[in-house]
């Protein structure tokens, strides 16, 4: 018979096998596995060795001497295996508690403060849909029952007018930043703080200045239909009282004096945005 290869595991396991039933099908019902890969271990076995290891004239087969030299050697090796392969699965399985514990802390350290933020930005968002289709006019029966006719009414109907827009253009401009001027500056070690004032702050400023002058407009419309409505003082009071007593010089003055407290504030404006934004120049 001729020799060669060498002998592995599964071999000595299936050898083992054959040897305690003394029958290939009873080995291969207790290995779970066929007949024919019984039989083909077998004849490996004994190829590689260059003689029998059973003899197989008795029923059942028994071990000639190779057989019985080879059962010696082959029995502490296969236990050793067996005894190792417990040990890994019961360490294996000793283990996975803590990692399932460790997965659930990491996941916890990190995609914690993410759904968190990202729970914080849909509220936010949910909260700006509602407030700014709201007209600054529905706010001042409500204003009224709560701070009467009186100024602090008036910088009601304002903030109310004005906060959800001049939000909007602050978040959209910041977004509009470039990333990659962000991404260097952590790059180059700046903190949290200092990309928000070297980079983010500069980067948003001219489109929120520039939102800021729409919010200016929108803003004097809020205190004129305040004034309009409920007011004891003021330009809009001014145009109602001259409505009233059908003065349309007094009206026509009215509007002339809005449009030119506009301009001058909006002269001031430019003056403060380009003294801030000189660098852009």
């Amino acid at each position: 018979m001729k020799q060669g290869g060498a002998l592995d595991v599964r071999m000595l396991r299936i050898f083992e096998a054959v040897a305690d039933t003394g029958n290939v099908s009873r080995a291969a019902d207790k290995l779970g596995i066929t007949q024919s890969a019984v039989s083909q271990a077998l004849a490996q076995v004994e190829r590689i060795l260059g003689t029998q290891v059973f003899d197989r004239a008795h029923r059942p087969f028994t071990l000639t001497p190779a057989g019985i030299a080879l059962s010696r050697r082959a029995r502490p090796i296969v236990d050793d295996i067996d005894r190792l392969v417990s040990d890994v699965r019961e360490a294996d399985l000793a283990s996975r508690p803590a990692i399932r514990v460790g997965m659930i802390d990491s996941f916890a350290a990190t995609a914690g403060p993410a759904i968190a933020k990202k729970v914080t930005a849909s509220a936010s968002q949910l909260l700006l849909s509602f407030l700014r289709p709201l007209p600054s006019m529905s706010w001042i029966p409500l204003s009224l029952l709560w701070f009467g006719i009186t100024e602090t009414q008036k910088y009601s109907i304002v903030f109310m007018g004005t906060f959800a827009p001049a939000l909007v253009y602050v978040i959209e401009a910041t977004r509009n930043v470039d990333p990659l001027l962000i991404r260097a500056a952590q790059n180059l070690g700046a903190s949290r703080w200092q990309v928000m004032r070297e980079v983010i702050l500069p980067g948003s400023l001219p489109q929120i200045l520039s939102g800021m002058k729409v919010i200016l407009g929108l803003a004097w419309t809020c205190v004129i239909s305040a004034e309009l409505i409920a007011a004891r003082e003021g330009l809009g009071f001014l145009i109602m009282n001259g409505k009233e007593f059908f003065q349309t010089e007094v009206v026509v003055l009215g509007m002339v004096m809005i449009s030119i407290t506009v301009l001058i504030t909006d002269f001031v404006f430019r003056l403060i945005e380009n003294h801030i934004l000189r660098w852009q120049q």
